[in-house]
């Protein structure tokens, strides 16, 4: 993956083989773990990309925009803990057609709704 590309960690309820297909994007399965365990094992070699915001996005609740499920809340607490912004949301719709962009999909065994979160990568530097 290069800078600026998409990474998508989706729940088990997401279409992730139909938009990997679209996408020709490469599709993990982990079907053991939830979303946000992905996501804290992915954010230790990930980086997040700082110069073009938002740099993560979750998808927002049918019929109620302002709604935070757990899952996104565990996001935002994972993402800001690491110093970076609060993911942004997206409309269910505008979600997909952004995970159909995504180099890498990682489908989870999260059977919570709404445990799906799109990443930016960044650049990665040596300190």
């Amino acid at each position: 993956m290069g800078h600026g590309d998409w990474l998508a960690i989706v729940d088990a309820n997401f279409p992730a083989h139909r938009v990997s297909e679209q996408a020709g994007a490469a599709l993990i399965e982990m079907p053991g773990l939830s979303s946000t365990q992905v996501l804290e094992a992915i954010l230790n070699v990930f980086p997040v990309d700082v110069f073009e915001k938002p740099s993560s996005l979750t998808m927002q609740v049918v019929g109620d925009e302002s709604a935070v499920p757990v899952p996104v809340w565990e996001f935002g607490h994972l993402l800001t803990h690491q110093g970076e912004d609060p993911p942004q949301s997206l409309e269910r719709f505008a979600f997909y057609d952004l995970a159909r962009s995504s180099m890498l999909i990682v489908q989870t065994g999260d059977l919570r709704k709404y445990a799906n979160i799109l990443l930016r990568k960044g650049v990665i530097s040596v300190d």
